[in-house]
């Protein structure tokens, strides 16, 4: 018996095993579904009404959501930065807080919640 034709078989069909379980790894991530993660932010020692203490709460927000998506693979930059935004979105319409809401729309561009004002004379 041949040992060499032995072991470039078992080779062989241990790289394919590995192949197949990453592959199939991979493709689990893909197809996992990013908005069933929950990560908590802690908030206790802030009080977003202040500008200041909403940045500080926003940037943890931020942070979270850019390492809850880090776990998933996406296919280009642009799904994984629509990951992020999604998730800091959802956070900030969760909390409802005016300073935090602000600082969002600051970041993104977007315009705030429009206030009507009633001009009465």
């Amino acid at each position: 018996m041949n040992t060499s034709t032995a072991s470039t078989g078992l080779r062989g069909l241990i790289a394919t095993a590995i192949f197949g379980a990453l592959a199939s790894s991979f493709s689990a991530v893909s197809a996992a579904d990013p908005g069933s993660v929950s990560v908590t932010v802690k908030s206790a020692d802030l009080s977003i009404s202040t500008p200041a203490s909403a940045l500080v709460l926003y940037n943890r927000i931020r942070a979270a959501a850019e390492n809850a998506c880090s776990y998933y693979w996406f296919e280009t930059d642009a799904a994984e930065a629509r990951c992020v935004h999604d998730a800091i979105a959802n956070a900030v319409a969760k909390v409802n807080q005016p300073a935090l809401s602000a600082v969002y729309h600051a970041k993104y561009k977007t315009p705030g919640p429009s206030t009507l004002v009633s001009q009465s004379r």
